[in-house]
């Protein structure tokens, strides 16, 4: 839940202690805000980095707070591409790279980055990668969904190229598992690597990077031989079938559901858990969502749709949020209310 509370890309004492409490209440696995992995990365100066001395010194502090809580904790490694845009507070002079030079909303951003640039973010990524895990991070995560830079390769709505990175869904999903083939070789086969993937991109919820579950075995089988050892699959509503023209029981299967058949490895469901409304409410002046049952979820899991299950709102709006689904003490969980992206709780 990226909010910008650390300056210079340093994480504070305020945001070790954020993390801390949500340890310290019972949640098993902490996937970071997006955590910037080259100078080139991003627009904001206060998004987390996860390279320099002191942002380095200042993520190990934070690491051994969760594990001092009991918890564990895995970087979500991002890089923004277009979305960066073109007149970002960070390193303004450095170009925004992308595939095309296209964001998710059809924005003309930047340019279409070099073979040799591709070659050098995927050294990047690896690179964060290697600190995290010497740092003592337990896992590593790719934000590879929402439009930013790997997945706007795997999206012919941002993937223009006609080299080997473009074209066909083999050559678009390339990239994205060059840069997971070379996390693993970085951290060696010990270490979890988890992969974040959406079909919807900010700005527009109807898009698919796998218009069939064929096409979802393509995407997901490479990334998996590239190393990728969890799907991460972002949905908005986690109890919608991500293939609704599917006849039969496969039809009612969500896309952490489809991820976990396709693959058999862990996947991790997300999207409006325990809540009433869809995230772009916590973008409006007066946005809230008010909490609901676990029903759709418990069902799901039974049906063993997924492995993990990914919260976000609610667990930044009340840090004991797992506490207290854990004690049945559900009407004293606090609803999310907008104001919640403005401070650390």
């Amino acid at each position: 839940m990226t909010r910008e509370f650390s300056p210079a890309g340093i994480v504070t004492d305020e945001v070790i202690s954020y993390y801390a409490r949500r340890a310290a209440a019972g949640v098993g696995l902490l996937i970071t805000e997006g955590v910037y992995v080259s100078e080139d990365s991003g627009e904001s100066t206060r998004v987390p980095r996860l390279f320099g001395e002191p942002q380095l010194a200042a993520w190990k502090r934070l690491v051994d707070a969760v594990h001092a809580e009991g918890g564990l904790i895995a970087p979500q490694l991002w890089h923004l591409g277009a979305e960066r845009m073109d007149h970002p507070s960070y390193n303004p002079a450095l170009p925004t790279l992308s595939p095309s030079g296209v964001s998710a909303s059809g924005a003309a951003y930047g340019r279409a980055a070099t073979i040799a640039e591709l070659e050098r973010i995927r050294d990047d990524f690896a690179r964060a990668a290697l600190a995290a895990k010497d740092i003592g991070f337990d896992a590593l995560e790719l934000h590879g969904a929402h439009g930013y830079l790997l997945d706007q390769f795997q999206w012919e709505g941002t993937n223009h190229r006609d080299d080997v990175y473009g074209g066909s869904l083999e050559s678009r999903t390339r990239f994205p598992a060059e840069v997971a083939a070379a996390v693993r070789a970085a951290v060696g086969s010990d270490i979890p690597v988890i992969y974040r993937f959406s079909q919807w991109k900010e700005g527009d919820y109807t898009a698919r990077i796998a218009k069939t579950p064929a096409e979802l075995e393509t995407i997901l089988t490479t990334l998996a031989e590239a190393g990728v050892s969890v799907f991460h699959a972002s949905t908005r509503r986690h109890w919608e079938p991500a293939f609704p023209e599917v006849e039969g029981q496969d039809g009612r299967l969500g896309l952490a559901g489809w991820t976990k058949k396709i693959t058999g490895l862990p996947s991790i469901a997300v999207g409006s858990v325990g809540l009433n409304q869809v995230f772009h409410v916590a973008w409006q002046e007066g946005g809230r969502a008010e909490t609901t049952g676990l029903e759709p979820l418990l069902e799901q899991f039974g049906r063993s749709e997924f492995d993990l299950i990914a919260v976000g709102r609610v667990l930044l709006s009340d840090p004991g949020w797992v506490r207290k689904v854990r004690n049945c003490r559900f009407d004293e969980i606090r609803p999310f209310q907008a104001e919640d992206l403005e401070r650390l709780s």
